[in-house]
This record gives structure tokens, C-alpha cells and sequence, in this order.
């Protein structure tokens, strides 16, 4: 009872009446450490070493497929389904992605981690990661797949924008 309200009085001194969802969040982030416990002790039994280091296009191919993930997860449409547990649904935001927002409650930090770009991109390159190490073959396979199809959505969008230039806003591409 003691922690509760010890608890109770730090968010509340964090945040006031801004009901911030700090449970869900160190519910995060125990998460992602025993993620990483997980795989670092499987790494070990194992026998896996890691790299020595990574290559400048290991890393470019890392960073174009953990943009690409973070972006399915967080604004595609096809993937609503997924954070629709989570989220609710604000209006189109573009090409194939979605605006959305945390539900309240319990559920807002997830709401939030699958809504951000940004925080799932660190819980994805840590998955990547953890995966080149585990599995290097299988994870140059889907870190390519990941980043062809990034270039190929900027592709689509340089092509639409060079046939439809108003629609842009700005003049055909030379």
C-alpha cells in the first residue's frame, strides 16, 4: 500500500493533472530490457559473436529498413488493424497512412508506441539488430526486402510528383 502511494505522489508531481500514462511506460521499458535480456542470453548459449563492426552500408541498409518498419507499423492503413485495440482513428494522412491517436487509459502508451514513428523505430532497430546478430542470413533478406520497398515508395512519390506538379505545389522535377 505504501509503494501505491508513493507511486501515486510521484506522478502526480511529474505531471499534475495531466494524467500521463508513466505505469504504461515503465511497463515499456521492462519490456524492451527483457527483450534485450532475452536475446543477449539466447546470443550466449548460442555461442554467437558479435560482428566487430558494421560496414557504412550495414548500417544505411539498418537505418532505410528500420524507417520503413516504424512507418508500416505506426501509419500504413493495411496495418490499422493492429493498433485499432490501441488507437483511434483521426482521417487519412496521405499516401497509404493513417492519422490516429492513443486511446486513454491503459492502453495509451501502447497507443503511443504504435502511433510514433519515432519510439517504434528504436524498439525495431533493436529488433534488427538483436536479428543480424541471431539470425544474419534471414535479416540481410528482410532488411533488403524493407529497404527496396522504401525506395520504391520514394520512387512513387518523385513520379507523382513529377506528372501531377501542382499537386505538389512546386514545379516538375529536372
Amino acid at each position: 500500500m505504501v509503494m501505491v502511494e508513493r507511486w501515486r505522489r510521484v506522478r502526480s508531481a511529474y505531471a499534475g493533472e495531466d494524467r500521463r500514462p508513466l505505469g504504461g511506460y515503465l511497463a515499456s521499458l521492462v519490456s524492451y530490457a527483457g527483450l534485450v535480456g532475452a536475446a543477449t542470453v539466447v546470443g550466449r548459449r548460442r555461442g554467437v559473436r558479435l560482428p566487430d563492426r558494421s560496414s557504412p552500408g550495414d548500417v544505411l541498409l539498418l537505418a532505410v529498413a528500420t524507417h520503413k518498419a516504424s512507418r508500416l507499423l505506426t501509419k500504413a492503413a493495411v496495418t490499422s488493424v493492429l493498433r485499432a485495440p490501441f488507437t483511434h482513428f483521426e482521417g487519412p494522412a496521405g499516401h497509404a497512412e493513417v492519422n490516429e491517436s492513443p486511446r486513454h487509459g491503459r492502453r495509451h502508451a501502447v497507443g503511443e508506441l504504435v502511433t510514433c514513428p519515432f519510439c517504434s523505430g528504436v524498439w525495431i532497430a533493436g529488433a534488427l539488430t538483436a536479428a543480424r546478430v541471431l539470425a544474419p542470413r534471414a535479416t540481410g533478406l528482410v532488411t533488403t526486402a524493407l529497404t527496396a520497398v522504401a525506395v520504391s515508395d520514394w520512387l512513387h512519390l518523385a513520379y507523382d510528383r513529377a506528372k501531377n506538379p501542382a499537386r505538389s505545389g512546386e514545379g516538375p522535377v529536372r
